[in-house]
């Protein structure tokens, strides 16, 4: 058995994407800073059969989270796939022209050194094992820069170029890294952005590691 690790679990396309993975055979390391988000969240999965662990860590934090998906790894099992998706704070949506060079280091840090510190903790593994999947959620800032949200749009678009580079440089060694773009809500009722259908969408991207950049639907114009 291998592990499906997801860095910023929660209630709604968390918690559909790790019934998606799960569902098939994978374990499922659910990371969060939140114990009680945790503890409910494993809980939902046992009832439906699913093998799933808790791991506490804050991406801000890269020790904790270097650490958490260590302990995901020796607890349920290698890592195969991991997907990078935590929720970004308010306070990193400051307009382009108010923003200051303070007002980037946590967007940064979120968006570029947490996932080069999950990347680098789950690759070893995933070269042992000879493939892998690496997932990257994106709103729409990142392909398309807003002006009233610059610290999302310029970390998400380093992000964008960090793992575009993941992806030409991993793919001879059967290690596929995508991004999948999502540019609006995600609503229960959307026909292309609920968290079903994006769960779907994600392990379709896994299965048929067919290029970097997807949409879950066409940016609004």
């Amino acid at each position: 058995m291998t592990t499906f690790a997801l860095v910023g679990a929660g209630p709604g396309l968390g918690l559909a994407t790790a019934r998606r993975f799960g569902g098939v055979g994978h374990a499922v390391a659910l990371i969060s800073r939140s114990a009680e988000k945790l503890d409910a969240l494993t809980a939902e999965l046992a009832r439906d059969g699913i093998q799933a662990g808790g791991f506490t860590a804050d991406v801000l934090d890269t020790e904790s989270l270097d650490a958490a998906l260590y302990a995901a790894a020796a607890a349920l099992g290698p890592i195969e796939i991991l997907r990078y998706s935590p929720v970004p704070r308010a306070d990193f949506m400051k307009p382009v022209l108010g923003a200051t060079a303070d007002d980037l280091d946590a967007p940064l840090a979120f968006s570029v050194r947490g996932p080069v510190t999950a990347v680098n903790a789950v690759l070893p593994g995933m070269r042992r094992l000879g493939r892998g999947t690496l997932l990257f959620v994106n709103g729409g800032s990142a392909v398309r820069p807003h002006p009233d949200r610059a610290g999302t749009s310029i970390a998400f678009a380093a992000e964008s170029a960090y793992a575009r580079m993941l992806h030409d440089a991993l793919a001879a060694e059967n290690i596929h890294a995508a991004q999948l773009i999502i540019p609006g809500a995600i609503r229960p009722d959307a026909e292309h952005s609920s968290p079903e259908v994006l769960a779907g969408r994600l392990y379709d991207i896994h299965l048929k590691r067919d290029g970097f950049r997807h949409y879950a639907e066409p940016l609004p114009d």
